[in-house]
């Protein structure tokens, strides 16, 4: 409820009863009436509820609208809803109803009104004191609560008894559930699928791969009775199993090769992951070992690198990188980075809306705010970032090899400080004799002014000695304006590019803006760019001849740059003149200024103090640590793999009121989620706790046998990825806004099934694939689709279209130019371009470099890819736990006319050619075995015969390749 502009009400008297027996409850009278605590039943059992439901919604601490709060008994005294004297005249009553009949009352703002029951009760109670039992804080209902069905434990579940069902439909209990709820819908199962099209349905569903023409004939041709089963064996055994799978899993867990935000800087080394997965899924590793190792992996195998990249999992969402000075920015930008992590776990692992509960209570969900700081409590110590991983042996043979390395070149550094320190030693007493030739200003930043006696030049160059940041260096430094000027009162500068001049000098490349740091920029007349060198000349040419007597240059002429790196500027230079650019004479140097640091003084001190035998004896010592850094350098690096730093934590977690972390509630605990108390045991660990300790007490939690809903997911995805949508069809929100599953007991015996057989997904696709269900035809009736028209209780088995992967794979393998090797850093199809920010420019023609498995691609974010952002890739900016299936003008545009169409046409057709012998009958026949399983009709194979010989073949297969028989899977 929101106050009114009225004036509130001052000096509310809190009263407080205390207990006096174990039957008489603490409780608050919010002004003097004095009644016995039993009537606190009013409260607890009408009011509160009240409250709670129409007013918390908008009223609670975080979100006072208003600057209003019911939470607490404090909150109605400090507003001044109460009257002191009069209870019945308490504006809290005026607020809620109406000023007149017919007229709704000023609160509830949105929703219902109150009833004149509800009314009532609250008068009542405000009448008779308003008790408000001690320590009692109102939160907003969720709209369900522990009794929701996704966190009660997995059923005990017997498999139907369908007498009615067709003999084939009797034999696999997924079918007999199946069944039963078609009986329940009035609906009939399909006949059975051909050959043809099973084997093209299991081999993209198994390994996103299209048959070869050799696979269909076979299978069609195997007379036995477990030809069916034998291939699904075969496909499961697969490497491209894991390939299919692994980018389903990655899709949920919102694998990304980039940092995302508005930096966007690519990562180069997070491909290990991405290889793990597929291994992960070859293997058939049990999932709640696959569930540990991502959350907990360093803790389970450390020096196991096989082992330790799962943590990856952590780090492969998107996170902002920039960085904030301001404290509070900071806080926040942590405290996004560590909710990213618990919306990933929470949804892919749980189906759980965690991060709702971020700011308040859970809206829909029995998740409570506290809930989310218990997990983020577990995360706190989790950091983006590479680290090291490599075994034990590997890590002895680097030190074995680095050892005797590091001892030469430390003894050499040694030496050649010592060396130093003798030369400075003897310098600092000579400091004042040196400092005498020093006569001039140092350089400044805002700007160095060269005067000298007039000289005749076409040419004028600054030859740099040192910079600032780095006196031993000579490129780096920035210039925003160098300026040549004409002698006389009206002196011209005759550098500006206004005025013909030209600038060059080598200079850092942005190459998505190839001008960003030109040479162009110190003559241009503009301060708000600098030149960065990459060496040490700048070089002007005038626009002809001219006589020259001055030279003005400058880093940060605004002076708007401060002391910040950016306008790094030279420590040391010289200036020279020329007419014909090869002749040159110098008119100025800076050796008579004064330093510009300390380390410029030592610099200069040890060129001037060292003896020509000191200087031999440190040309010696840098050329001695030149070779042993080579020499270092070739010895093996140890992997450094995008898999997350792990800090200790110090500091408590607290709830964080509305979601800031300037404003501190509760102190909290890593434990597990409340709502799951009746249904598993949980956990609760210690305030200090380590951090290793509570990323693994959270995975195994996750993977107990008691946590029903960790099963229920994962089967419920399984399921939805062969079957097209799920048991449940909101595959990550198992919660009151997601759907109500369609078959509640099948999803919990396949969730038992999957913990009979020890976590392990490949008896689960088995049992899945050799059901009638699935083998069914996928022919449209009218009948049913009226009452079904998703088949979701599966009268048929429903078509689907492949996803861009499978499109661009399916393209290659067709055409005989896929490369099918595994693993390695992955190919880009687009031109990665990066300075302060990325850019990826898709690339117009794919080279055969490219012409591997989709899911080797580099998946960095914001990134759009032909053909695959087309056909429905998702970003990987946020999990896609399910696939959008578009029609749009430009997949059709881009499927015809890409360049990478045109060459798999060409090299389909050049197959096609050498296939068939000349044979156009047998070319045609080729082209759709390869293509789609199936030899063309008659009809088919007629017209296919004029249009190649009128059109030519590589027409022909581009047509193929934009049909929706080819993109599409009955």
């Amino acid at each position: 409820m929101k106050h009114s502009l009225s004036q509130w009400l001052q000096n509310v008297t809190l009263n407080r009863l205390m207990s006096s027996s174990c039957c008489i409850l603490p409780f608050v009278l919010l002004f003097g009436v004095t009644v016995h605590a039993d009537d606190s039943k009013l409260f607890l059992e009408k009011v509160a509820p009240m409250l709670e439901t129409h007013c918390l919604r908008c009223h609670y601490p975080g979100n006072e609208e208003g600057d209003v709060s019911l939470a607490t008994p404090d909150d109605l005294r400090n507003g001044g809803y109460l009257d002191i004297r009069n209870g019945d005249q308490s504006h809290l009553l005026d607020l809620v109803e109406p000023v007149s009949a017919g007229k709704k009352p000023e609160m509830p703002e949105d929703g219902d009104p109150l009833s004149s029951e509800q009314v009532g009760v609250l008068r009542k109670w405000v009448v008779q004191g308003a008790l408000w039992p001690k320590g009692k804080v109102l939160k907003e209902a969720s709209q369900a609560d522990a009794s929701w069905w996704a966190f009660q434990a997995l059923k005990e579940v017997s498999v139907p008894d369908v007498t009615k069902a067709p003999v084939s439909w009797k034999r696999n209990p997924v079918d007999a559930f199946i069944f039963e709820e078609l009986q329940n819908q009035h609906l009939s199962p399909s006949l059975p699928a051909s050959r043809r099209q099973l084997i093209r349905r299991l081999c993209f569903d198994l390994t996103g791969l299209p048959p070869s023409v050799e696979q269909v004939e076979r299978f069609v041709g195997d007379p036995s009775p477990d030809a069916y089963e034998h291939l699904v064996d075969r496909l499961l055994a697969s490497p491209h199993y894991g390939e299919r799978w692994g980018r389903h899993w990655l899709d949920v867990i919102r694998f990304g090769e980039s940092r995302g935000f508005e930096r966007n800087e690519i990562i180069r080394n997070a491909w290990p992951f991405r290889d793990y997965v597929i291994r992960s899924f070859n293997q058939d590793k049990p999932l709640n070992r696959l569930i540990k190792e991502h959350l907990a992996g360093d803790q389970l195998g450390p020096n196991q690198p096989d082992v330790e990249i799962g943590t990856t999992f952590l780090v492969c969402g998107p996170y902002d990188d920039v960085g904030n000075q301001d404290p509070a920015q900071a806080a926040q930008i942590r405290a996004n980075t560590i909710d990213e992590m618990i919306r990933a776990s929470s949804e892919a692992f749980l189906g759980l809306t965690v991060g709702c509960a971020r700011c308040h209570h859970h809206k829909f969900d029995p998740i409570s705010q506290e809930d989310y700081y218990r997990w983020y409590a577990t995360f706190a110590g989790v950091r983006h970032g590479s680290r090291e991983i490599a075994s034990n042996a590997e890590r002895e043979q680097r030190k074995r090899m680095m050892e005797p390395l590091d001892a030469e070149r430390n003894g050499l550094a040694k030496e050649r400080e010592r060396l130093e320190l003798v030369i400075l030693k003897r310098a600092e007493m000579k400091k004042d004799l040196f400092a005498e030739s020093w006569t001039r200003d140092p350089i400044k930043r805002t700007g160095v002014e060269e005067r000298f006696e007039k000289r005749l030049a076409k040419y004028v160059r600054l030859i740099v000695e040192g910079t600032e940041s780095n006196p031993y260096a000579s490129s780096g430094y920035g210039i925003d304006e160098f300026e040549v000027w004409t002698s006389g009162k009206t002196g011209q500068n005759v550098a500006s590019l206004a005025l013909g001049g030209f600038a060059k000098g080598a200079s850092r490349i942005a190459e998505d803006f190839v001008k960003a740091y030109s040479a162009q920029l110190t003559i241009d007349g503009e301060y708000g760019a600098r030149w960065i060198a990459r060496g040490s000349e700048l070089s002007i040419t005038l626009s002809k001849p001219t006589e020259i007597d001055r030279i003005y240059f400058s880093s940060d002429r605004g002076g708007d740059a401060g002391n910040q790196q950016v306008a790094n500027f030279v420590s040391e230079y010289r200036l020279e003149v020329s007419l014909d650019g090869e002749q040159w004479e110098k008119v100025a140097d800076s050796h008579d200024r004064q330093p510009v640091n300390e380390a410029h003084r030592k610099w200069r001190w040890m060129k001037m103090e060292q003896t020509s035998e000191e200087r031999q004896q440190l040309k010696g010592l840098d050329r001695a640590i030149a070779r042993v850094d080579r020499e270092r350098k070739d010895v093996p690096e140890l992997p450094r793999w995008w898999a997350g730093n792990f800090t200790g934590i110090e500091e408590s977690t607290y709830v964080f009121i509305g979601g800031n972390p300037q404003r501190k509630g509760k102190e909290v605990v890593p434990a597990s989620l409340s709502a799951f108390d009746t249904a598993s045991e949980g956990y609760r660990l210690d305030p200090g706790a380590a951090e290793g300790k509570r990323r693994l007490a959270l995975a195994n939690w996750l993977v107990s046998g008691e946590n029903p809903l960790t099963p229920r997911v994962w089967v419920n995805r399984i399921w939805q990825k062969h079957f097209g949508h799920g048991l449940v069809s909101t595959p990550s929100d198992f919660g009151v806004m997601g759907s109500q599953p369609s078959h509640a007991d099948l999803l919990d015996w396949l969730a038992g099934q999957l913990l009979d057989n020890g976590w392990r997904m490949k008896p689960l696709h088995k049992l899945l694939l050799m059901s009638q269900a699935y083998r069914q035809s996928s022919t449209f009736r009218s009948d049913a689709a009226r009452a079904d028209a998703d088949s979701k209780f599966l009268w048929r088995f429903p078509p689907r279209r492949l996803s861009a992967e499978e499109i661009r794979d399916s393209m290659l393998k067709v055409s005989g130019m896929l490369k099918e090797e595994m693993g390695g850093a992955g190919f880009k199809l687009y031109r990665y371009l990066q300075d302060n920010v990325a850019t990826y420019q898709p690339l117009d023609h794919h080279g055969s470099e490219t012409y591997r498995r989709g899911i080797y691609h580099h998946n960095a974010r914001a990134a759009i890819v032909d053909l695959m952002t087309e056909f429905d890739c998702p970003d990987p900016a946020f999990p896609a736990p399910k696939r959008a299936s578009t029609t749009t003008p430009l997949q059709a545009l881009t499927l015809l006319n890409h360049s990478f169409t045109l060459d798999m046409a060409k090299a389909l057709s050049n197959q096609l050619d050498q296939d068939s012998a000349g044979d156009d009958e047998r070319w045609v026949t080729l082209a759709y075995l390869r293509s789609y399983g199936r030899n063309p009709v008659e009809s088919e194979l007629k017209k296919a015969l004029a249009y190649k010989a009128d059109l030519g073949g590589v027409l022909f297969c581009r047509a193929l390749f934009n049909s929706n028989e080819f993109i599409h899977i009955d």
